[in-house]
């Protein structure tokens, strides 16, 4: 756990383990915390696991107005930088995973692998559009605590409500704790961004597409459309969970994302390193 200074906000972060870098990037309107499963299964299995709060969220610095996700991946940039990672395997999930494909169009050659987790490509839809900019003007109007009880029962499956009522709590705590502030800006920003169908096409690194069978928000079908465009993409359907699974299901993503780290070349710098 630590905070830096990049590109003049504070960027907290969690940075556990050694290794070759895991960068897991949280979805809206989380934080770092929705990734504390797979922070302590991989930086106890050999993985350096860089966790950060995006700008708006968590302990990072809350900038108003609109946040496109190029912000938000430069900004990434700049941690990594400032902490040394110069390769890393780079996952995130639904806004998280939009980022992703930002870096990847951004700084290809930074990235070994890809891990994209109930996300979709295509840009947003003028009635999209228009709903993400009505529900930045609610949140500042409102706060963050209605619209959170109105979507936890997307955000989880039933059966995470009723069996795993501690990780339904920790879901509506971090959709409360966001600042409406960050949640706006980054749902404007969001409203705008590109669309990043034809880049999947370029992709070049081995990627893992992960999704929950109940995922209303992005469903199973938006991740076949991303797994049938990338080339020699993995995909991994998760049973029982919604739009978080690796809160939902924590053992059976860790097993999936195992599978698909240990599959990935072996890095120039591990390389150098075992020569």
């Amino acid at each position: 756990m630590g905070s830096v200074t990049c590109r003049e906000i504070t960027v907290g972060f969690e940075d556990e383990g050694s290794g070759e870098p895991l960068v897991l990037v949280h979805g809206h309107p989380f934080d770092r915390s929705m990734w504390r499963p797979q922070t302590e299964h991989f930086s106890r299995a050999g993985w350096r696991v860089i966790a950060p709060d995006l700008r708006g969220y968590g302990e990072s610095t809350v900038i108003p107005g609109t946040t496109p996700l190029e912000v938000f991946a430069r900004d990434l940039l700049a941690l990594l930088d400032r902490l040394g990672a110069e390769r890393f395997v780079l996952g995130g999930l639904s806004m998280g995973g939009q980022i992703v494909m930002e870096c990847y169009r951004l700084f290809p050659e930074r990235i070994r692998g890809l891990a994209l987790a109930d996300t979709f490509a295509a840009a947003e839809t003028e009635e999209g559009r228009t709903a993400r900019h009505d529900m930045a003007a609610r949140l500042l109007r409102e706060g963050m605590a209605g619209y959170a009880q109105e979507v936890l029962a997307k955000m989880v499956s039933p059966r995470t409500l009723a069996e795993r009522p501690d990780v339904a709590a920790h879901v509506l705590a971090m959709m409360t704790a966001t600042p409406p502030e960050g949640a706006a800006a980054a749902l404007r920003g969001r409203a705008e961004r590109p669309d990043y169908t034809e880049l999947l096409s370029q992709i070049s690194v081995p990627a893992l597409v992960v999704v929950g069978t109940e995922d209303a928000y992005t469903p199973v079908s938006d991740a076949r459309d991303i797994h049938a465009r990338v080339p020699d993409a993995t995909l991994a359907v998760i049973e029982q969970a919604a739009h978080m699974p690796n809160l939902e299901r924590p053992d059976e993503f860790n097993t999936v994302l195992a599978a698909f780290l240990s599959s990935l070349p072996e890095s120039a710098e591990t390389a150098a390193a075992s020569g």
